[in-house]
Parts: structure tokens; C-alpha cells; sequence
């Protein structure tokens, strides 16, 4: 497992009985998490806003003295956060993995013209990484909501003057026209959820879609290609899958090596590691 201890602005403070007690730059967060099924000690008296489940659906944050938007850091990129209506923040820190990978890729390529294609871009964070480490973006999300706060990080980190491109729309359509286009990437990464829907209505659904849209992404693969990574939280997904979906499109047909594993984040004080999705990349 890949665990990332370097995120001063983000701890993981206690975890029991489904809630984990976060500690976001100044503030102090709990939330429920579904892989936390033991029984631990866990402090409430100094939270600063608990998101409380709805026995019918859905839920809502109690709120003590948390701002409508906040920021934090991890090294030189900067990011805005929000209680979200379910329960995140706008940020999953243990992608910071994936960010210090996709920077340090980018500058040992030496290269100044590599391009990065972020699909399902949410937002944002592994387009910032990208800009900061030289590249040039296309980021690429359903939400228009999701895409303006992508906007607001990157101006957050000084790269408002980089080259990116913000795009709202379908992911699978986006691809289609690119591939009639013509257009390429050194970079492709893609954050699918396990179901959702696109600009226009579009289901999504990870099991039954992404084998076809990593398909269609290798035709946008350059001549000079990075890496193409999958990150996912869906649960019953196992890395082993995408590794595989990797080796058949890639592997066999343009060489190179598939690594993949879980990502997690360790406990302040503690052995527990919270474990938190996976990843699978093929790089030449």
C-alpha cells in the first residue's frame, strides 16, 4: 500500500465505528467512512463540523465554526475546500501519491511540451500537479460546479496563466471527438466513478464502460507517450482488474510495464492505516 506522510495540512486523528476525525488545516472535521468497521477511541468534543447520516439517504453537515470555503497545502500547490452536500471536501489527500508521481514524471522527462489529458478531472488536483511541474492541461469534467472550482485551484496555486483548458463535458463523447480530431497525450489520467451521469443525462457505469473508454483513450496516446493511470474507490474493483484492462490495451500491443496498489493514509500515533481506493498505471 501506498501511503502518503508528508501532508502537513491534512491528518487523520482517530477512526471508529464508521466515522474518521480529520483535521483539515485549522479545522477539525468527522465523517463517516464505510471501511471503518472497528471499534476505536474517537474524541468528539473538538469538531468543528460532523456530517451526520440521514436514515433515509443522503445526510448533512452540523456545523460549529467552519467557513463556506477554506485552503490548505501540500508542498507548492494550494487547494480550496467546502463541506460538500455528501460529506467530502473537494479533495481526497491520499492522491497526493499520484500527484508527486505525475510531477516527478513530468520533470524527468525533461521535456517542455508534454501534454496531459485529465479526464473525470473533478477538482482538479492532478491538473494543478501537471501545471506545476510543466505540462499543459485539457481537464475535462461533467459539472459545471466541479469545473469552476477546478478554476479557483489553480488560481489558488499561481497558474492561472499556465496552459490549461477547462472543458464540461461527457468524458466518453470528449474522447470521440478528440480521436476524430487528431489531438494526443504524453499523460492520461482518469478518476471514473463507480455510476454516474454526463453534461447531457449520459449513464456511466464503471463495470459495464471502462474496459471501451480505456480503449478509446489508447488511440489519444502520442508517440511519445508518460504513463496512462486509473485511479478508483469503487469497492469490489480490485486493482488486478485495471492492471488487466492495462496489460490487454497497452502491454501487449506497445510494450512497457503496469504497476499498480492501494493507497491509504496512516493514523496520527497509531499502526492503523485507512485504506482508500487503488490505482493502476502503465508507463512505456
Amino acid at each position: 500500500m501506498k501511503v502518503v506522510n508528508d501532508f502537513e495540512d491534512y491528518k487523520l486523528l482517530e477512526s471508529s465505528k464508521g466515522m474518521k476525525k480529520e483535521k483539515w488545516g485549522k479545522y477539525t472535521l468527522l465523517r463517516p467512512d464505510p471501511s471503518i468497521i472497528w471499534e476505536d477511541n474517537l474524541d468528539e468534543s473538538d469538531v468543528d463540523a460532523k456530517y451526520n447520516r440521514s436514515k433515509s439517504g443522503g445526510g448533512a453537515w452540523d456545523v460549529k465554526k467552519v467557513p463556506s470555503a477554506w485552503q490548505i497545502k501540500y508542498k507548492d500547490l494550494v487547494f480550496n475546500l467546502k463541506l460538500m452536500s455528501f460529506k467530502h471536501t473537494g479533495l481526497f489527500p491520499e492522491q497526493a501519491y499520484n500527484w508527486n508521481y505525475i510531477m516527478d514524471k513530468i520533470k524527468a522527462s525533461g521535456r517542455s511540451d508534454v501534454k496531459v489529458l485529465n479526464l473525470f478531472a473533478y477538482t482538479g488536483a492532478a491538473s494543478v500537479a501537471a501545471l506545476k511541474a510543466g505540462a499543459s492541461v485539457v481537464h475535462v469534467d461533467s459539472s459545471r460546479g466541479m469545473i469552476d472550482w477546478a478554476k479557483e485551484n489553480v488560481k489558488a496555486s499561481g497558474l492561472e496563466d499556465k496552459p490549461i483548458r477547462f472543458l464540461q463535458d461527457d468524458v466518453i463523447k470528449f474522447v470521440k471527438r478528440e480521436i476524430r480530431r487528431g489531438n494526443k497525450y504524453d499523460i492520461i489520467i482518469m478518476d471514473p466513478p463507480s455510476f454516474g451521469r454526463g453534461a447531457s443525462g449520459e449513464v456511466w457505469s464503471i463495470e459495464d464502460d471502462l474496459f471501451d473508454l480505456v480503449k478509446l483513450c489508447k488511440e489519444l496516446v502520442s508517440d511519445k507517450p508518460l504513463m496512462f493511470l486509473i485511479n478508483s474507490y469503487t469497492t469490489g474493483l480490485p486493482k488486478s482488474v485495471m492492471e488487466n484492462i492495462l496489460d490487454i490495451l497497452f502491454v501487449r500491443d506497445l510494450g512497457g510495464s503496469v504497476d499498480s496498489d492501494d493507497l491509504g493514509i496512516k493514523q496520527v500515533n497509531s499502526n492503523i492505516v485507512l485504506p482508500c481506493g487503488n490505482y493502476a498505471r502503465w508507463e512505456k
